[in-house]
């Protein structure tokens, strides 16, 4: 194994990386929190009110596709630095919007600039580890989560005393001041003679699957839409559902803090286990979880209840995301890391986006999130199927890495 894979410098590298992770996907996050504020100042009802998120994960998902070319040719540095400016001007521009079509389109540049901070922060970290890949992603990754746990949480009081423009405002210069001087210490960037052992690493293990590697990466593409369409019905409209029980939106907040800090601990634990058994097995035993997860919701609405299956959902669905990272990079070259895991999880962002869409449209016709809840469940029946498939063709055990 090179030197430079699991050293020091990697686990210092990692550090940094989660600092700006938990700072850069603000933009993901910021937006479920206000929203009610937001549907109360303008007018709109539930599906309009989430418009503004759809943008911001249509942003975010080509964004990470785009962005995550630019990491492969310019590395992450420059990339970080332009899209904690472009997060930082759109949030002083939605803060001065009058309308929510101008707030929306807003959000797409918010979500563009965010995703950085997402799938190609991953896959440069990907190339820095060898043996501990599995975890290392998963920290990595844990970082989107860090900041769903605690900048709604934080924000929460500013919210109520001084309005969601405000905390726009707040958000605007976080950004700037965070991620631009942290991104500066990744400059460094992989030897190549490293690339060349994690391409050998890979390779070895292209031949126990018997499926092409473009098209597996369309069938990841496919399974990611899935998994996150059904992860996005709590975790976008989880304040708005506590709104209209009854249990108002500092609950809500609360609940999607809990169910965030329950992902963090699920993408380490997936992390260790994909370290062992492979990306796809890991991913395919969390879409069946998640699965049960959402489902649970059906039953129970009471506030202790929905605490409590909050909690279960987030320790359930959490390593579904980074698994895939996990995957694309088991099987595909590590000078293409950027560009395919850019694809992939430009997939899993577009289906939070139509999940969160669809689940507000799906409020407005039946008035209730019932329905909702039964098709995020089909939907993730539909992951768990191709999952299944791509497990079913694998010819040979997965290779372990060399020492």
């Amino acid at each position: 194994m090179n030197a430079t894979h699991d050293s020091a410098y990697s686990w210092l590298r990692l550090a940094v990386t989660l600092l700006i992770a938990a700072t850069g996907n603000i933009g993901m996050w910021a937006i479920i929190t206000i929203m009610p504020a937001m549907q109360a100042e303008f007018g709109v009802d539930r599906a309009d009110a989430a418009l503004p998120y759809t943008l911001t994960m249509l942003g975010f998902a080509l964004g990470n596709l785009v962005i995550g070319r630019a990491v492969d040719r310019f590395g992450i540095t420059w990339s970080l630095s332009g899209a904690a400016a472009l997060i930082s001007a759109s949030f002083a521009l939605s803060a001065l919007a009058p309308g929510i079509w101008l707030v929306s389109i807003i959000h797409f540049f918010v979500g563009f600039g965010t995703a950085a901070s997402f799938g190609p922060l991953i896959a440069d970290i990907s190339h820095w580890f060898l043996r501990r890949r599995g975890i290392a992603v998963a920290i990595a990754a844990s970082g989107n989560y860090i900041s769903g746990a605690f900048w709604p949480w934080a924000l929460s009081g500013l919210l109520a005393a001084e309005g969601w423009r405000v905390v726009y405002l707040t958000l605007a210069a976080v950004v700037i001041c965070t991620v631009i001087p942290l991104s500066l210490l990744l400059r460094r960037r992989i030897p190549l003679e490293a690339s060349a052992a994690s391409d050998a690493a890979s390779a070895a293990r292209v031949a126990s699957v018997g499926l092409p590697s473009r098209t597996l990466a369309i069938l990841l593409g496919l399974a990611g839409i899935g998994c996150c369409v059904a992860m996005s019905m709590p975790q976008v409209h989880i304040v708005s559902y506590c709104v209209d029980l009854g249990y108002g939106p500092a609950a809500g907040a609360e609940m999607l803090s809990l169910m965030l800090l329950g992902g963090v601990a699920s993408r380490l634990v997936s992390g260790l286990i994909s370290d062992k058994l492979g990306g796809v097995r890991t991913v395919l035993i969390g879409s069946v979880l998640q699965c049960i997860g959402l489902a649970l919701y059906l039953p129970w609405d009471g506030l202790a209840s929905l605490y409590m299956v909050s909690l279960v959902f987030g320790l359930a669905q959490g390593g579904i995301v980074p698994g895939y990272a996990i995957i694309v990079r088991e099987y595909m070259p590590a000078r293409d890391a950027g560009t395919w895991v850019g694809f992939v999880m430009m997939a899993t962002v577009l289906g939070m986006a139509l999940g969160g869409w669809m689940s507000g449209w799906i409020y407005d016709v039946t008035g209730s999130y019932q329905a909702a809840f039964w098709n995020g469940i089909a939907w993730n029946l539909l992951n768990i199927v191709i999952l299944g498939l791509i497990l079913t063709r694998t010819r040979a055990p997965r290779t372990a890495v060399p020492a």
